[in-house]
């Protein structure tokens, strides 16, 4: 896949070398990582990028999280391939899972608040994927909204599809097997 012109704008808007990284250094590199994951063809082409420890690390966020999670939000928009869109949504979901815990910084919104306000943007996208895509789509995305509390009044109701959806699709996963539960049907 290609980076588009929107990722590219939301990475430019951003002074990276003014942030901290979760690895310890400055933030100059996470436009690499990002730009690694949306190109990569297979697991194999992201060995060596990850966006954890960088941008989160096992559900810790850190000062270059909002920028990139505005960033996430900008590729999640455009055409990206299932499995950036994997990486990208499981990026989401531990910085969702983690932002609940950091209130207002000195001088500043809160760190979870501002990767809310991003994710908050790009809500109807979010909740698209998880109506179209796999169904552990559906159960991430369910997942960032129930974390993030996004979604206002529609929440309930969106979760709830997302979530019916993954049982729908689960339960049609499992009509494959025989009743005994072993192996495959064959056809």
């Amino acid at each position: 896949m290609v980076v588009g012109e929107l990722v590219r704008a939301e990475m430019r808007r951003v002074d990276w070398a003014s942030l901290e990284c979760g690895c310890g250094d400055s933030a100059e590199h996470v436009p690499l990582l990002i730009e690694a994951i949306i190109t990569a063809e297979t697991p194999q082409d992201m060995i060596g990028y990850t966006l954890d420890g960088h941008v989160e690390g096992s559900t810790i966020i850190f000062e270059c999280t909002p920028p990139a999670v505005g960033v996430i939000m900008a590729a999640l928009a455009g055409d990206l391939s299932t499995l950036a869109r994997e990486v990208l949504l499981q990026t989401l979901s531990f910085v969702a899972a983690g932002s609940c815990d950091y209130g207002p910084t000195a001088g500043s919104e809160g760190l979870g608040e501002g990767c809310r306000q991003h994710v908050q943007q790009g809500y109807w996208r979010l909740v698209q994927i998880g109506l179209t895509g796999t169904a552990e789509d559906a159960e991430t995305v369910a997942d960032i909204c129930e974390s993030f509390g996004l979604g206002g009044d529609k929440a309930v109701f969106y979760q709830a599809e997302l979530r019916d959806r993954v049982h729908a699709k689960t339960k049609r996963g499992a009509s494959a097997l025989p009743r005994s539960g072993v192996g495959p049907v064959a056809l």
